[in-house]
């Protein structure tokens, strides 16, 4: 049974033959620049949820969880923002824990996008802010909702090529 598994695995296409190409070179020196251009690139792609990644946490032991989430925006400060109640699984190991990954998943442009550092929270008056912005807000507080902000310590932009040989650009701070 697992040979059968493993082979079916291995027969489901990696990425569309049709990629962009990437120079790293000529890219922006901005990482949100970069990443801006790239999430635009996704929407006219057709990619859906683009603003959608990857969270990943670890408690005080460094037992690592993830879930997805939706970015928020990229502040001036290069923070990158998303938010949770602070009751969550994630909110309790950001408090323990104030370090996590997000990576961005592009396939259609065979692109993923993987940023790590350390995380702060924002003041309450912005995510009380954020809060209300949601789509389904009814008006009513909700204390225990926090807007946090992801600092980079590293990005890497990746870029897949049909024959392999795929582009890593990878930014250190």
């Amino acid at each position: 049974m697992s040979d059968s598994f493993r082979a079916r695995l291995r027969a489901l296409p990696d990425f569309p033959e049709n990629l962009p190409d990437f120079d790293p070179a000529a890219a922006p020196q901005d990482p949100a620049e970069l990443f801006r251009q790239w999430l635009s690139d996704a929407l006219a792609a057709g990619v859906r949820q683009p603003h959608a990644f990857s969270l990943a946490t670890a408690d005080g032991g460094g037992h690592v969880s993830s879930r997805m989430l939706i970015l928020k925006d990229i502040d001036d400060d290069g923070g990158w923002q998303f938010a949770t109640s602070r009751t969550s699984r994630k909110g309790g190991e950001l408090a323990e824990n104030p370090n996590a990954a997000m990576n961005f998943y592009w396939p259609e442009l065979g692109r993923q996008i993987r940023v790590a550092g350390a995380v702060v929270e924002l003041s309450r008056q912005a995510s009380a802010a954020d809060w209300d912005a949601r789509p389904a807000s009814d008006g009513s507080a909700n204390p225990q909702w926090q807007l946090y902000a992801l600092k980079p310590r590293e990005i890497e932009f990746w870029q897949a090529r049909a024959d392999r040989h795929h582009i890593r650009h990878r930014m250190v701070f």
